[in-house]
């Protein structure tokens, strides 16, 4: 499985941004897709995730409210759209995928994910 993430950029504080990771190869009927963030210095941080089966959405408190995760089963895609950016949202966001459907309580685990996107960068400076 190769996944490729895009959309990131330069935006003001308040912005928008969509974020899309594209799985190819294989695919499986049960897999969480996840989206996670590192900004310079710090430890990779859980953004976001969302099971194939179900559907179930899950957030992380920095984030809720503001962030939206959601896929495209049929073009194996998960997108992340953000929303009233912040500067603290500046980071390296990475896309990840899990072989099997996690509970909550793995969700948030970088160890849970097999597979990992390249990374785009997130900006969010006036």
């Amino acid at each position: 499985v190769q996944l490729q993430a895009c959309g990131g950029g330069l935006v003001q504080p308040g912005g928008s941004l969509r974020l899309s990771c594209a799985a190819s190869g294989r695919t499986l009927s049960r897999e969480t897709m996840g989206w996670f963030r590192q900004a310079p210095g710090k430890e990779r941080e859980y953004v976001s995730a969302i099971r194939r089966s179900g559907g179930n959405r899950f957030h992380a408190g920095a984030v809720k409210g503001r962030f939206t995760i959601s896929r495209n089963n049929a073009e194996s895609t998960v997108y992340l759209q953000m929303n009233d950016l912040k500067p603290a949202d500046t980071a390296v966001y990475y896309c990840a995928l899990s072989d099997l459907s996690l509970i909550l309580s793995e969700i948030g685990n970088t160890a849970q994910y097999n597979y990992w996107g390249q990374g785009t960068q997130v900006t969010v400076s006036s």
